[in-house]
């Protein structure tokens, strides 16, 4: 996908960032979403999961590609047993079970699906890594998890932007882990902070524009120590 001069692609986040698939697509805000989903899964039983996977059997792509996002450990163990190159199927987006499992935030399916042959970098349509998806909705613990495995620190989306970018444009003021996320990145010893999206903007500027955190990012500005001259 081509952008055109000027196109900054976080302010599209910030306006449009509930169009990014994660599972079914969705018209509410955030903030509604994350709402709506809470109160959802507030009633849903075990018996809720067994009839949706019964629906889904006989289609073992979209099952596990569900079961990655709903944190179904067990349904991804014997899917990926059952058929090993199902770790790497994705949506008409891009999105692979990784990618799905990243977003949502469960480590431990993350986990699977790499010990199951999953790569730690696919790419979407839109050119975002599963570390890409973690740092956007601040998923602390699955990027730690990701950057472990090897995943690429720097990697840019089609639009420029690098995990950095995104975990510096969060300003979901709920969102506890998005200063984690920012100091779990900014501590990287191979970390790239002056790289620039599509729109030119540096991750730190980004912060600065956007952000409650810019201060994090003195941990990786250029220091002057100041000695007393003893005449």
């Amino acid at each position: 996908m081509e952008f055109p001069e000027h196109f900054n692609q976080l302010e599209l986040l910030d306006t449009h960032g509930h169009l990014i698939p994660r599972g079914a697509s969705s018209l509410w805000t955030e903030e509604e979403e994350e709402e709506e989903e809470e109160e959802e899964e507030g009633c849903r039983g075990k018996d809720w999961y067994l009839e949706k996977e019964e629906t889904l059997k006989d289609e073992p792509k979209l099952l596990i590609l569900w079961a990655a996002q709903n944190s179904r450990l067990a349904t991804v163990h014997r899917l990926v047993t059952a058929d090993p190159s199902l770790v790497h199927c994705c949506d008409e987006d891009g999105y692979t079970p990784l990618h799905r499992a990243a977003y949502s935030g469960h480590v431990d399916v993350v986990s699977a699906l790499i010990a199951a042959g999953s790569r730690v970098d696919p790419r979407t349509a839109d050119g975002w890594t599963p570390l890409h998806s973690a740092c956007r909705w601040s998923r602390v613990a699955v990027a730690s998890f990701l950057l472990q495995h090897g995943a690429e620190l720097n990697a840019q989306t089609n639009g420029g932007l690098t995990p950095l970018h995104l975990a510096a444009s969060d300003t979901t003021p709920l969102r506890t882990d998005s200063p984690r996320t920012l100091e779990l990145l900014l501590a990287q010893r191979r970390l790239k902070p002056g790289l620039r999206s599509g729109s030119g903007e540096t991750a730190s500027e980004v912060s600065w524009r956007t952000g409650p955190h810019h201060a994090l990012f003195e941990m990786v500005e250029d220091c002057v120590t100041v000695v007393p001259f003893d005449s």
